[in-house]
């Protein structure tokens, strides 16, 4: 009978960031010419490689909006009731675009009370009026700051202060740049776009123009809008996942401290069979045969690291994980045969770690 100490026990050395260094060598390549832009997950692409943890400390829609405008992504936590997740999702959505075509609409018969809640709760500065309340339905007029700005009273209709005669509009298909040049000739800061019909399609405003100037790396999905994701557990039912893809999230995110686990696995084809168009990193996890099994399920991307991170109590607690090193190595090693990217996750205490982990994987 064979000894139980027979084999590897201890196989392989582990490696982790302080453990390593790269070596200098000759380069033609100046900063400002430096690509920095990589894949997030299959079909998803950043300006730079850096996608913010998803911590109730950590990231919520304002960590987000700030985050893609550098050319990241935010991941918004699930340590909260869904449709507080749902509305911090919607907030980064909406918080600019090159043209807005679901814009925040009101019918004629709502409150100024309204129109104000709706002003503050997304920090816009003007609302279009449409029949029926929501886009596609003719436009009557826009409600503006300038125009509830010494009202008295908040609880009379909004047709009754809404701007509505000489209406400043663009029919479909209008350009930016000709969008800017009917914004300034006008002096106005939002416009409509309108169908023959007078059907409200979108809204282009002055605020959106003069971001897509500022923030040029800007991290956008087809329509404009910045990208975002959000965390769900393995054990999110399909009508949660539901309202996030609703509400225009770009990627999902099972958030759990041992991504290689039959649970894990099994809700990875779940969710995938329901929202193919959805991309789904999944993680955490520290070796090649983990990173494996969550591809063959479905992941679009694979989170590697148990616990790293200095907060971290997984090692502690469990006695378990691989130094982060090795572990983005290995998995990266075996990803790269799906053509899947990973992503390091944990342990980055200064920027050259960022360098680091790129060198691994």
């Amino acid at each position: 009978m064979g000894s139980k100490f027979e084999g590897t026990k201890f196989e392989k050395e582990g490696l982790s960031f302080d453990d390593v260094l790269l070596i200098p060598a000759e380069s033609d390549v100046l900063p400002n010419e430096v690509d920095t832009s990589t894949r997030l997950t299959r079909n998803i692409r950043l300006n730079i490689p850096i996608c913010s943890a998803a911590m109730d400390t950590v990231t919520e829609s304002r960590l987000a909006i700030a985050l893609a405008r550098e050319g990241g992504i935010g991941i918004i936590h699930r340590n909260c009731p869904l449709e507080y997740q749902v509305s911090e999702v919607d907030k980064v959505k909406r918080s600019e675009s090159g043209m807005i075509t679901n814009p925040i609409t009101l019918p004629p018969t709502a409150t100024v009370a309204e129109a104000l809640e709706l002003m503050r709760k997304y920090k816009i500065s003007g609302i279009p009026i449409t029949e029926s309340g929501k886009p596609g339905s003719k436009l009557l007029g826009i409600i503006t700051n300038r125009d509830v700005r010494f009202l008295d009273r908040t609880d009379q209709p909004v047709s009754e202060v809404m701007t509505k005669e000489r209406l400043i509009t663009a029919r479909e298909g209008v350009t930016l740049e000709e969008a800017k040049r009917i914004l300034h000739m006008n002096r106005i800061e939002k416009l409509p776009v309108v169908d023959e019909n007078f059907n409200l399609k979108g809204l282009i405003t002055i605020k959106d123009i003069d971001k897509l100037m500022k923030y040029p790396n800007a991290c956008k999905d087809e329509k404009g809008r910045l990208r975002v994701g959000a965390a769900i557990g393995a054990s999110a039912n399909l009508e949660e996942v539901a309202a996030l893809v609703e509400a225009g999230v770009d990627v999902l995110v099972i958030d759990t401290a041992h991504g290689h686990s039959k649970r894990v696995i099994k809700a990875t084809e779940k969710i995938k069979a329901a929202f193919s168009d959805v991309d789904l990193i999944v993680g955490n996890v520290a070796t090649a045969e983990a990173t494996r099994a969550l591809i063959e399920a479905g992941a679009d991307a694979v989170k590697v690291g148990v616990g790293p991170g200095s907060i971290c109590t997984t090692r502690v607690v469990a006695g378990v994980g691989v130094p982060q090193i090795t572990a983005i190595y290995e998995c990266a090693e075996e990803a790269d045969k799906y053509d899947v990217p990973i992503i390091a996750d944990g342990g980055i205490r200064y920027s050259g770690d960022i360098v680091k982990a790129i060198a691994a994987g």
